[in-house]
């Protein structure tokens, strides 16, 4: 004689189906969010690849040349500065991939996000870089004055700010790692 199977849980009443409506809701707007920021990090990196192409290409017939060095240069500066926003995106495209919707396979390593503050640490390293790089591209391009001055202030004023930043929201993950009795990973740094 069959029995029909108990239910495994309550029925569902029409305000939890809106919740969970809302809910999956949510996650198609951050999908749409992490679709975006991978479509913007391809477009760059295949922008910086074109503009080194175009850049390397005109520069060709003009090797030697002190301003065609100079030009070189600074394209490579400008290129590598493009290539680090383009990362910054895909770092945020597979952060809020991982934290929203589900972990991606065959990612390196260090591009598991395991929590928000995980994504913002990852990501203020690249800010960082971003920021001397855009300050070396402006000193090489830089003619007279000392206004160079005042802008090399400026960025090491928000390099001092969001390094203290990381700082500090390494020490709050740390303790609250060392509250819930998890061991830092085998990779962490003191």
């Amino acid at each position: 004689m069959a029995r029909d199977p108990a239910p495994l849980s309550r029925p569902r009443t029409p305000r939890s189906l809106t919740l969970a409506g809302a809910f999956g809701f949510t996650r198609l707007i951050v999908e749409l969010g992490v679709l975006s920021a991978f479509a913007f990090s391809l477009a760059l990196f295949v922008a910086a690849i074109a503009q080194a192409y175009v850049t390397i290409r005109s520069a060709l017939g003009h090797l030697g040349d002190a301003h065609t060095t100079k030009t070189l240069i600074v394209a490579a500066v400008e290129q590598a500065d493009t290539l680090l926003v383009g990362m910054a995106l895909l770092i945020i495209s597979f952060g809020l991939q991982a934290l929203f919707v589900g972990r991606l396979q065959n990612v390196p390593a260090w591009l598991h996000i395991d929590s928000f503050d995980d994504l913002k640490q990852k990501l203020i390293g690249i800010v960082i870089v971003a920021l001397a790089v855009n300050f070396f591209s402006v000193a090489l391009e830089w003619k007279a004055g000392s206004d160079i001055l005042v802008y090399g202030a400026a960025i090491a004023a928000v390099i001092v700010a969001v390094g203290t930043y990381s700082v500090i929201l390494s020490r709050q993950g740390s303790a609250r790692d060392e509250k819930h009795g998890d061991a830092p990973p085998a990779d962490a740094q003191p």
